[in-house]
């Protein structure tokens, strides 16, 4: 009677446990959600989001010594077994008569179930839930497609779902690349991922590696020297964070927000791919180049003391203890690693790094710190123990020296001239610390590098780069808040009597007043809109010549485009290709190689004037640095460099390439005083060129029909019979407005606007 009530009871259980049973439409209908990825052109990753990370790899594709290593120390008799591994079990059961659930028998159909159905709680009721899954789906899939489930699904710590993701996560691999060693250290995760991470715990890591090897030997899965070379062979995991080859931070954040607003939250789980415009050695050159000469310009201007202090207990353990806790709070930046000052003296200074590594560093890497460890020195820069520093290792000699992360902000972007498409873009100095993107969003004086844009205006007005301008002192009562202005060249020198063009090539600001009052403020200002710029926030008056308006890098580089391609007006786009999960291309970029002529917003002739003055400047003008050092005819370019230093431009192109650079401070102040756009961002401009047209040839830019030389210089066909009278405060002009229907010599309307 009892026995009967028993067995009763324990069929009413297992009946109740069967009726609650769920669906198992997520394994039989599976949808893994894979994250957003962004790609360069050249199908480099760049971005990742999602909050889990994972790459769906069909079985067929999973590497087979993988699959037998998972198979090893998981679930030997995988193929054998209808979902219960009844022979393990019993091991297991009599393990755990000891007291408590010490050992488990889940084969990978169970786990497979608790991962999408289940928790992880040691409860009979759950357990029997468990089997009641593996049997279901058991019946359901084959065991090929369970196994899909099990090594795409799983969770292998880092934020990484499956093992083609933990392969990247961990070893910055595909799965068809791995060692054996590191093939059997991904396989000893899912007992545990927490304990086994490699990245946290890499000796706990390398045991279980060494179990699954063991039982991979002993299933004959890999041979007594593959064995011995993956035992003594130690395995090298990435740094701890999400890495990428290419540092496009910047960019990726782009496409990302750009791809969020179209397709919402479905983006970060269905898988979708972007690649964008952005070719991976134009970015490396870019980011390399910004991070470079920004130290650069840091270095120049002193050290301004440690980013800290902390008291260094005398006891070892608790003083390892505090620097751990201290260098955790420091934000990282590439290359410039967090240390405490351990032991500082005028010649030799020790330091201690987050991962226990104790470094000497003396003579030249101390140079840029010497005053800090004067006694003289203020106690708020003087380096001591337990000062907070920065070290960076020379990629050359390997020599560490202590710098400090920089204050001042910079950006660079590069587009094709006659695409509009990206090239490269770095929007600050370092996207950890800061992620304002000021290539879209820096609203910044453009100073001399909005002056090509008078320039072309004039032209439009009969005026050539061989008009002769007065260079002497302007009074202009009235334009500085009703009092009088007097504007002053850079180098405070008048010069006579200059061409147009050298006007430029050097940069006069009083002879580039003079040619705007010429054509007029009302003209110029509305001339500005060809080239995509904002003329609501540029001044109508004669400090606009100065460029004391505002753009963004990204509006400079789409205007001086204009003058590149011959004329056309660019529209950036970033995004080339986006495609989903399975690869079907779901929006494609589609752009001719030369603009359409609807684009064209000043004539052929005007931009070709325009870039022969451009290229004076770089030949012997205040951008001569960009020829000497590339060595080619085409570049052509404008410095610009605002009152008191505070932003510094260079913003020019050649072989079909488009670039700005710009640096500056987010809380405007000088750059200092002897800081120019020539200093500050041509050099930035000039390393990122280096890369990206080495291999371009120089393109030859034929005079259009429509422009003679007079006297050497280039004019339009019609004017030149006035190149005599177009002369500015030399030669007087008629007494007529400049835009007066009656005057004897009207110039040609410019071109129509095109629409906002």
């Amino acid at each position: 009677m009892l026995l009967l009530a028993g067995v009763g009871a324990a069929g009413w259980f297992l009946w109740s446990i069967a009726k609650n049973v769920p669906e198992i439409d997520a394994v039989t209908d599976y949808k893994p959600k894979i994250p957003l990825r962004i790609y360069t052109a050249d199908q480099v990753l760049i971005g990742e989001f999602g909050v889990e990370r994972r790459d769906f790899v069909p079985i067929a594709q999973m590497p087979d010594l993988m699959k037998k290593a998972v198979l090893a120390i998981e679930d030997t008799r995988f193929y054998e077994h209808g979902g219960i591994d009844w022979i393990r079990a019993m091991g297991a059961a009599r393990a755990n008569l000891k007291g408590g659930f010490r050992e488990g028998a889940s084969t990978i159909t169970m786990q497979v179930a608790r991962t999408f159905f289940l928790s992880r709680e040691k409860v009979v009721s759950r357990k029997l839930t468990e089997i009641a899954l593996a049997l279901k789906i058991e019946k359901a899939l084959s065991k090929d497609q369970i196994l899909e489930l099990y090594m795409n699904q799983i969770y292998l710590g880092q934020r990484a779902y499956g093992f083609s993701s933990a392969a990247r996560a961990y070893f910055g691999k595909q799965l068809d690349q791995l060692s054996v060693g590191e093939i059997a250290m991904l396989a000893g995760l899912p007992q545990n991922p927490s304990r086994h991470n490699p990245a946290v715990n890499l000796k706990r890591a390398t045991q279980r590696q060494h179990a699954v090897l063991k039982r991979m030997h002993d299933l004959d899965y890999i041979t007594e020297a593959q064995y011995r070379e993956a035992v003594d062979q130690p395995v090298r995991v990435k740094p701890g964070g999400q890495q990428f080859a290419t540092h496009a931070e910047y960019v990726a954040e782009l496409a990302r927000q750009a791809v969020f607003e179209q397709f919402k939250d479905e983006a970060y789980t269905s898988g979708i791919r972007v690649t964008t415009t952005i070719m991976s050695k134009d970015q490396d050159a870019a980011y390399e180049s910004v991070r470079r000469n920004v130290l650069a310009y840091d270095q120049r201007h002193g050290y301004r003391g440690p980013e800290g202090f902390i008291d260094l207990p005398a006891d070892p353990a608790e003083r390892d203890i505090a620097i751990d806790e201290a260098l955790q709070k420091r934000p990282s930046s590439d290359g410039l690693i967090p240390a405490v000052v351990t032991a500082a003296s005028a010649r030799q200074v020790s330091v201690e790094t987050q991962g226990g590594d104790s470094l000497e560093i003396s003579g030249a890497g101390l140079r840029f710190v010497g005053q800090a460890l004067s006694e003289k020195a203020k106690a708020s820069i003087r380096l001591r123990p337990g000062a907070l520093v920065r070290v960076m290792q020379d990629s050359r000699s390997k020599a560490w020296s202590i710098v400090q992360v920089p204050q001042v902000a910079a950006a660079f972007v590069a587009l094709d001239q006659n695409t509009g498409a990206y090239r490269a873009l770095v929007g600050g100095f370092d996207f950890n610390l800061q992620k304002y993107n000021h290539v879209t969003q820096a609203w910044r004086q453009p100073g001399s590098a909005i002056k090509p844009f008078v320039y072309s205006a004039a032209l439009e007005k009969g005026y050539s780069p061989g008009t002769m301008i007065l260079d002497e002192a302007l009074d202009l009562p009235g334009e500085n808040a009703g009092a009088t202005w007097s504007p002053q060249n850079d180098d405070g020198k008048f010069d006579g009597v200059v061409s147009m063009r050298d006007s430029l090539a050097h940069s006069k600001n009083v002879t580039t007043v003079r040619l705007l009052r010429a054509v007029s403020v009302p003209y110029a200002h509305e001339y500005l809109r060809r080239f995509g710029f904002d003329h609501t926030r540029h001044p109508k008056n004669l400090t606009l010549a100065l460029g004391t308006g505002a753009v963004t890098p990204l509006q400079m580089a789409g205007g001086y485009a204009v003058f590149a391609n011959g004329g056309y007006s660019v529209q950036p786009y970033l995004i080339a290709k986006i495609q989903d999960a399975r690869g079907a291309v779901i929006q494609q970029a589609t752009r001719p190689a030369t603009p359409p002529e609807e684009q064209r917003v000043i004539d052929q002739r005007n931009a070709f004037v325009t870039d022969t003055m451009l290229r004076a400047v770089t030949l012997y003008g205040t951008g001569a640095a960009a020829s000497d050092r590339l060595g080619r005819t085409d570049l052509a370019g404008k410095t610009g460099t605002t009152s008191d230093a505070i932003d510094g431009w260079f913003a020019g192109y050649g072989g079909n390439v488009v670039a700005v650079a710009w640096m500056g401070y987010d809380e405007p102040k000088s750059l200092g005083g002897r800081e120019f756009g020539a200093t500050l961002s041509l050099p930035i401009w000039i390393d990122y060129m280096k890369v990206a047209i080495a291999k371009t040839p120089t393109p030859e830019r034929a005079p259009p029909q429509g422009v003679m030389q007079e006297n050497g210089e280039w004019i339009y066909s019609e004017f030149a019979e006035l190149a005599d009278f177009k002369s500015i405060d030399i030669t007087p002009l008629p007494e007529a407005a400049p835009d007066d229907p009656a005057e004897e010599e009207q110039p040609p309307p410019p071109p129509e606007l095109p629409p906002d």
